[in-house]
């Protein structure tokens, strides 16, 4: 069973059917102790980074999130979901994130239009088990205004280029974060989440 986080944020019932057409039994919830149950969590989200971590302590899901991920269950990211990895984000000043990667969130700054819409190409920087069988330059879609800077450069899966080289997808152990829409890119979407199914078996 794979948990979607339900914070009241975000694309869930897309999520929920891209992992069932991969062959996963998916099961959208707000219960601390489903994630506890489940063998892998995924954190979609659309919105902003405040209102995300806000619900999340609401629902009493940001110690419960934490402790999965100590635990070295596997974690998925998506948008928002990747941003709140972070520790903080310049969208909302004084509102602390999950923290499990060190770094912040920063809003684009460029005479581009913003928010960053549509089809871009993935560098890859470190072969993450997720992107088995996804080629260099591979094209993900992307709906976002802002993007993580990662402390660690090594904590880097992929880049991307949009006004600046960001970091589109981040990885460290048991942890996966991904600025892009893997649920809205078609056929390469499916297979990164048919990948992140597949970790561990």
């Amino acid at each position: 069973m794979i948990a979607i986080v339900d914070y009241g944020m975000g694309n869930l019932c897309s999520v929920q059917k891209a992992l069932e057409k991969v062959g996963a039994f998916p099961v959208v919830t707000d219960s601390a102790e489903d994630l506890k149950g489940a063998e892998k969590i995924v954190i979609p989200g659309v919105g902003s980074f405040g209102d995300a971590m806000r619900e999340m302590e609401k629902r009493n899901l940001v110690a419960a999130v934490k402790e999965e991920a100590a635990r070295g269950k596997k974690l998925l990211g998506i948008c928002l979901g990747l941003q709140i990895f972070f520790e903080k984000s310049e969208e909302s000043p004084g509102v602390r994130g999950l923290g499990l990667f060190p770094g912040e969130v920063k809003r684009f700054v460029t005479d581009l239009k913003v928010p960053h819409m549509g089809w871009n190409q993935l560098r890859i920087r470190r072969p993450a088990p997720i992107f088995h069988d996804i080629g260099e330059g591979a094209f993900f879609y992307f709906v976002h205004s802002y993007y993580a800077v990662p402390e660690n450069p090594g904590d880097i899966a992929t880049t991307t280029d949009y006004a600046v080289e960001f970091a589109s997808s981040v990885w460290r152990g048991n942890l996966y974060g991904m600025q892009f829409h893997p649920e809205k890119s078609q056929a390469v979407g499916l297979k990164l989440l048919e990948n992140f199914v597949k970790l561990g078996d």
